[in-house]
C-alpha cells in the first residue's frame, strides 16, 4: 500500500489578515485543498473584512469564520510563506525551514477608499478576489523551486 503524500503547508501573509491573505486560504482551502494544507496571518492583524467576506461568498466560498490572527498564533511550520501584499513581504518575519514567495495583490479596501457605497466597493474586491483565485489555481507549482 502506497504511503500517502503530506499536503504542502502554505502561510499566505499580508499586513491586516483581514482582506488578500484571508480570501488565499479560502481559495486554497476550497480548490487545493487536496495538496495544500492552507493558513493566513497578518503582520498587524485587524479583524476580517465584511467586504471581502461577502466577495468570497458570491464565488461559494465561506470565509466568515476565519479570524484574523498573527503567524505565531498558528504555532506550526510551514514550507512556503506566501507574501500576498508589498508591506508584508517587506517585514516579512523569519520562518526558519520555510521558503518565502512574493505574489503582490492590489488592496480592495484602499481601492475602494472613495465609494460612496458598500455596492460601489465592490468591483474592486471582486476582481481582486478573482486575480487570487487564478494564483491559486497555479499552485503548488508556481510556489516551488
Amino acid at each position: 500500500m502506497a504511503e500517502a503524500k503530506s499536503k504542502l503547508k502554505v502561510m499566505f501573509l499580508c499586513t491586516g489578515n483581514s482582506c488578500r491573505s484571508q480570501m488565499a486560504e479560502g481559495w486554497a482551502r476550497a480548490l487545493k485543498g487536496d495538496v495544500i494544507e492552507a493558513f493566513s496571518a497578518g503582520t498587524n492583524p485587524h479583524g476580517m473584512n465584511p467586504l471581502a467576506i461577502r466577495a468570497m461568498r458570491e464565488a461559494g466560498v465561506d470565509i466568515s469564520t476565519h479570524t484574523s490572527k498573527r503567524p505565531e498564533e498558528l504555532n506550526t511550520s510551514f514550507d512556503v510563506v506566501v507574501t500576498v501584499c508589498d508591506s508584508a513581504h517587506e517585514s516579512c518575519p523569519v520562518f526558519p525551514g520555510a521558503r518565502v514567495v512574493h505574489v503582490g495583490f492590489d488592496d480592495p479596501p484602499r481601492l475602494a477608499k472613495g465609494a460612496a457605497t458598500e455596492d460601489e466597493a465592490m468591483p474592486h474586491y471582486r476582481r481582486v478576489r478573482d486575480e487570487i483565485r487564478a494564483f491559486i489555481l497555479t499552485l503548488p507549482g508556481s510556489i516551488m523551486p
